[in-house]
């Protein structure tokens, strides 16, 4: 295939990531999600800031461009460049695994610097915990219901949605290395999504060592 089929998949799967949930949620309420809670564009600021409904629904949308951007860009783009053969996804999936792979990896990558790096922002976007999350639903879902158990289990323990969200960071590359089937090009970019969100959280980290960290369930004083 040739090479530009992975740039479009990229720069596809990039706008879609890009798409500012949080933010506009928080709009639609007049609210600038960026100066309320810890500024945020994501889930858990989306739930402390605007409630439940509103930060499920910002957790379930950007789930769903990590998920959509690796199961669905990725054939369409395949497919209408091969257009000999006939449907649109099953012609993708008839193709051999690494191949299927190595377009997937491409849509998840540019799905997670879509939300973490939105060009809708100026490049300031979320810490990408739940696009990521959804691409690996569609590239490694055992591996990822591993690591949300640990993910679940850490908060319960702690209330902090922030530690649950690094040790997760940390779980799922470990998990994808250790269980079968065995994918050099997946280990090495879920290792570097890890990386990549345990980065993102530096601020988090940093309140965490100051006590200044806030709690799940704990009501931003930016909320409305």
């Amino acid at each position: 295939m040739p090479t530009w089929s992975y740039i479009i998949v990229a720069v596809a799967a990039y706008l879609l990531g890009s798409i500012p949930t949080g933010f506009l949620a928080a709009k639609t309420r007049g609210i600038d999600i960026r100066a309320a809670g810890s500024g945020n564009i994501g889930a858990t600021n989306a739930l402390r800031v605007l409630g439940k409904p509103a930060g499920i629904f910002v957790l379930l949308a950007d789930v769903a461009k990590g998920f959509v951007a690796c199961a669905l860009i990725s054939p369409l783009v395949y497919n209408s460049i091969e257009p000999h053969y006939s449907g649109l996804i099953v012609s993708f999936q008839n193709e051999p695994v690494e191949l299927q792979m190595k377009y997937k990896l491409v849509a998840g990558i540019f799905a997670v610097l879509g939300h973490n790096y939105t060009c809708w922002l100026k490049f300031n976007g979320g810490k990408g915990v739940a696009t990521t999350a959804g691409v690996y639903l569609a590239l490694a879902p055992e591996a990822l219901g591993i690591a949300f158990a640990v993910f679940i289990l850490i908060i319960l323990a702690t209330r902090y949605v922030s530690i649950g969200s690094i040790v997760a960071a940390i779980v799922l590359p470990a998990v994808v290395w250790i269980l079968p089937p065995h994918n050099l090009a997946l280990g090495i970019v879920t290792t570097a999504l890890g990386a990549l969100v345990i980065y993102k959280h530096k601020s988090n980290i940093q309140r965490l060592m100051t006590g200044t960290e806030n709690r799940l369930g704990k009501k931003s004083e930016g909320a409305k």
